[in-house]
């Protein structure tokens, strides 16, 4: 089969060849680009738990070496501490990295991977579909037609895939504005992050209620200040006066040495694309979505993006295409992102105009303080990761379904476990290979040799149920999982969502819930039927 054609080089469109090298799917990156990205320390990404893990898996080293975990958050309103936060092994610190810096990461993982291609200097114009694989063209140096069995917009804002697919992009424009800067300089916060609302000590330009400082690697500090509505613009000696007296506000009073590296102005747009599929073409990332308001990260979602699709698409291509399954991923995908951007869209005025929240957003009684901190950290319905709740490959509820502290559709708790070989590891390097999880809970195995309880009590049972499941799956065993009895069985998708838990061995019930897991019993039909 031909491979996937992935339009756009960005941290998303990299993330997925990655993902389905994964799974034995081949790829073309078409990059309109020479190949390398501007260094911009002030263009940064926070990535959560789930997304730097999945940056780790793909890219093959310990990817928080490149970047910054916080030691702690605080947020400050005037000058009184509202709300502080140390992390620790129980409250994993987000990834504070530069983007090109991600971005060089990934580039380096592709250039020893022999299933992808980077076509670099390769505009996309033209795109058409037939029912066994799409054809797309490119302009430039080395433009040329390109053969397909699906195409990935991940090509940004402006998307040319979008366009030529025909798909709106519905949304509001300039819902934030932020002066941004990267320096060099110690504060007195060292290695946390924090979020200042009315500083006192603010004298220069408009009204700006709002400074984030979020420190990165190698003493290097993001500085963000909320700018007021409108097209005024941020001169650069306005620029240096914010720095010099939010520094000085934080330093008591003077300001410190300083190295000023990169500067710029950050306009968050809110848009959801109505379709996320038309037959065989898909769109993910900034290409899909738009969102960024209240310190929530659009670039995770675009990676969850990634690694929700590329499972799916490894199924079609080594299988055939199943329409169920991919169309779940417009089902999935669109109906979080949504959520996120409703949370979004119904906070900011009452944030802003320091309105009341309790009626309009879930949990939002805890204040104003407390919502932010979510948006910032990735928490509640600002920033956690999206449950599938609603998917249609959730299974229909069976006699033996027990609920564990995990919900079905929600990403499951990234816990230590037995592999196959004996091996101790942590559950999400397991994720990602293509195949479904099967994870029995059964304490004493953790501090017993696996050969000595490999042939014992129900695993042998567990085993043949496993070996008969309509797609592979790989057998773990864990000492415990958050809410889980032993001798539960927690089946688990490719992306890490939990699929359903059951009491025991049950395989009738675990084969019917796999099969569900991958659409359902496979029905012929066109391929480029597609999502309406």
């Amino acid at each position: 089969m031909d491979p996937v054609i992935i339009v756009g080089a960005g941290p998303v469109g990299l993330t997925l060849a990655l993902a389905l090298a994964r799974q034995e799917v081949p790829s073309v990156v078409l990059d309109e680009g020479p190949g390398k990205d501007e260094q911009r320390p002030a263009r940064t990404v926070v990535l959560r738990e789930d997304t730097a893990a999945l940056m780790e898996r793909l890219a093959g080293f310990p990817i928080a070496e490149a970047g910054f975990r916080w030691a702690g958050w605080r947020s400050m309103r005037r000058k009184q501490v509202m709300r502080q936060i140390t992390f620790g092994d129980d409250d994993p610190a987000p990834l504070h990295i530069a983007q090109h810096v991600l971005t060089a990461a990934l580039r380096d993982a592709i250039a020893g991977e022999r299933l992808v291609k980077v076509a670099v200097e390769n505009r996309l114009d033209s795109v058409e579909q037939e029912k066994s694989g799409v054809t797309a063209h490119t302009r430039g140096p080395k433009g040329t037609w390109w053969r397909g069995s699906y195409l990935i917009g991940c090509d940004g804002p402006r998307s040319t895939v979008r366009k030529l697919a025909d798909i709106r992009f519905p949304g509001r424009t300039a819902v934030e504005r932020h002066a941004v800067a990267a320096l060099r300089t110690e504060l007195p916060w060292s290695g946390e992050a924090l979020l200042h609302r009315m500083p006192p000590w603010r004298t220069s330009g408009p009204s700006a209620g709002e400074v984030t400082g979020r420190p990165l690697a190698d003493g290097v500090w993001r500085l963000d200040w909320l700018l007021p509505p409108g097209k005024d613009l941020v001169t650069p000696d306005l620029l240096v006066a914010r720095v010099r007296e939010t520094l000085a506000g934080w330093s008591g009073g003077s300001t410190p040495p300083y190295e000023l590296l990169d500067t710029g102005v950050h306009i968050v747009h809110h848009r959801l694309a109505r379709r996320w599929r038309v037959g065989r073409v898909f769109l993910a990332g900034d290409a899909a979505h738009l969102l960024g308001a209240l310190g929530t990260q659009g670039l995770d979602e675009g990676l969850r993006d990634a690694d929700n699709l590329a499972w799916k698409l490894a199924l079609a291509w080594h299988h055939g295409p199943h329409e169920a399954l991919l169309d779940s991923y417009q089902v999935e995908r669109r109906a979080v992102v949504a959520a996120r951007l409703r949370a979004a869209d119904q906070s900011l005025p009452l944030l802003r105009a320091g309105g009341g929240l309790r009626s309009v957003v879930p949990g939002s009684a805890r204040g104003h303080d407390a919502l932010l901190t979510d948006g910032h950290l990735g928490r509640g319905p600002l920033g956690a990761p999206g449950a599938h709740a609603d998917s249609p490959l959730t299974p229909q509820h069976a006699e033996s379904a027990v609920e564990v502290a995990t919900e079905v559709g929600a990403p499951v708790v990234d816990v230590r476990v037995t592999a196959e070989d004996g091996s101790f590891v942590r559950l999400r390097e397991r994720l990602g290979r293509g195949a479904l999880l099967v994870l029995l809970i059964a304490p004493g195995t953790g501090v017993w040799e696996r050969k000595h309880w490999v042939t014992a009590g129900i695993m042998p049972r567990l085993a043949a149920a496993v070996t008969a499941l309509p797609h592979p799956a790989e057998l773990l065993v864990a000492e415990s999982y958050p809410g889980a009895a032993p001798h539960t069985v927690l089946l688990i998708r490719p992306d890490g969502h939990l699929v359903t838990a059951l009491s025991g061995v049950r395989p009738a019930d675990l084969y019917e819930a796999a099969e569900a897991t991958l659409g359902g019993p496979r029905v012929t039909a066109d391929a480029t039927a597609g999502t309406g």
